[in-house]
C-alpha cells in the first residue's frame, strides 16, 4: 500500500493559512474523489513546493495571497530549470490549478488565480510499442521447462493479453481469476475502481499451466493467495518484473528499451490497429478519461498509408 508522507515533514513547515486548506484538499482528493495515494502524493509534493516558494519569495502566509503574477513567476523559474521536462512543469501547474478551483468552491477565496495562465506547449507523441513479431519473441523467451519459465511466461502472456499495470499484475489474487470465462477482475486499480478485463486463449493456457504445475513449487507456509510468487513465496515485486522483462527482451534480440509499460502500450495499440472500439480499450486499461486513451489514435504515417491503400475505393481501381 502506498502511504502519504507524514504531514509533519511535508506541511508543518508551512504557515497554517497554507497548510490547513492544503491538508483538507488532500483528504478531499482521497475520500471524495477516490484518487490513488500515488497521485495524491504527487499533488502534495508539487503544492508544497509552490507554497514554500510563495512564502520565500513573496511572504505569502495563506491561500488568499497568491495571484496570477505569482504563479506566472513560479512557472518562469521552473521553465529555466533545464532538468525539468515540459510535462513535469505542466503537471505542477495542473496541481496548482486544481487547488485554486477547490479554494473557490470552498469559499476560501473569490477568484481563481490560475485561470488565465497557460502552461508549456506539449508535443504529445504515440508511446513506444513493440511490433507483434517482437511481442511474440518476447513472450517465447522464458523457458518452457522450468518452474520460473512457466511463471514468467504466464505473467508475460497476461500482461500483453489484458494490458494490466505492473502494480495490478503483482497484486493479482487467485480469487480474481476466472479462467473458465476468460477474464480477470482487477481490484481497486489506479482509480480505486474495480474492473473486469478479458484474457486471451494463449494467456489462459499459460496461466493454467503455471497454476497447476509451477506455482506449487513457489508456495511457502507464509504464502498468500497472490497469483505470481517469488522464489521466497512472497508476491513477486515490481522490481523483479522490471528486471526480468529487460532480461527476456535482451534474450529475444529486441534492441529498443523494453519496460513493463511498453507491453501495456502495445496491447492498446495493437487492439486499436485491429479495429477495437476506443471506449472498450479505455475500460480495459482503466483510464478515467477517454482523452488519455486517445493518444493511441495518433498512429504512425505508415499505418495510415497502409489503411488507406487497403480501404479507399480509388486504390482498388485499375487503369
Amino acid at each position: 500500500m502506498i502511504k502519504r508522507a507524514p504531514r509533519e515533514t511535508t506541511l508543518a513547515t508551512l504557515p497554517a493559512g497554507l497548510s490547513e486548506p492544503l491538508e483538507a484538499y488532500l483528504f478531499h482528493l482521497e475520500l471524495e474523489k477516490g484518487y490513488s495515494m500515488a497521485t495524491i502524493n504527487g499533488y502534495e509534493v508539487d503544492l508544497v513546493q509552490f507554497c514554500r516558494w510563495a512564502v520565500r519569495k513573496h511572504k505569502i502566509t495563506d491561500w488568499r495571497g497568491p495571484q496570477e503574477e505569482h504563479l506566472s513567476s513560479w512557472m518562469q523559474e521552473l521553465t529555466r530549470d533545464e532538468e525539468l521536462a515540459p510535462s513535469t512543469i505542466a503537471r505542477k501547474l495542473t496541481a496548482v490549478r486544481m487547488m485554486a478551483r477547490y479554494l473557490v468552491k470552498e469559499g476560501i477565496r473569490p477568484d481563481d488565480f490560475s485561470e488565465l495562465l497557460t502552461g508549456p506547449r506539449l508535443i504529445q507523441s504515440l508511446p513506444d510499442t513493440l511490433t507483434p513479431e517482437e511481442v511474440d519473441r518476447l513472450l517465447n523467451a522464458p523457458s518452457r521447462e522450468s518452474a520460473q519459465g512457466k511463471r514468467d511466461r504466464a505473467w508475460l502472456e497476461l500482461f500483453y493479453s489484458s494490458g494490466l499495470r505492473v502494480s495490478e499484475l503483482c497484486s493479482l489474487k487467485l480469487l480474481d481469476l476466472n479462467l473458465d470465462d476468460h477474464f480477470v477482475r482487477v481490484v481497486a486499480g489506479k482509480r480505486n475502481k474495480d474492473r473486469v478485463v478479458p484474457v486471451g486463449k494463449m494467456a489462459v493456457e499459460a496461466l493454467e499451466r503455471y497454476i497447476r504445475i509451477a506455482r506449487p513449487q513457489f508456495v511457502k507456509p507464509h504464502s498468500d493467495g497472490t497469483v505470481f510468487l517469488s522464489t521466497r513465496g512472497l508476491p513477486i515485486s515490481r522490481k523483479t518484473i522490471w528486471y526480468l522483462i529487460k532480461l527476456y527482451a535482451k534474450q529475444a534480440g529486441i534492441e529498443k528499451p523494453v519496460k513493463p509499460h511498453l507491453l501495456r502500450h502495445s496491447f492498446a495499440t495493437h487492439l486499436l490497429s485491429n479495429g477495437a472500439d476506443l471506449r472498450a480499450i479505455q475500460e480495459m486499461l482503466g483510464h478515467a478519461d477517454i482523452t488519455t486513451t486517445e493518444i493511441y489514435t495518433k498512429v504512425e504515417p505508415e499505418h495510415l498509408i497502409a489503411a488507406h491503400r487497403k480501404a479507399h475505393p480509388r486504390q482498388k481501381l485499375t487503369r
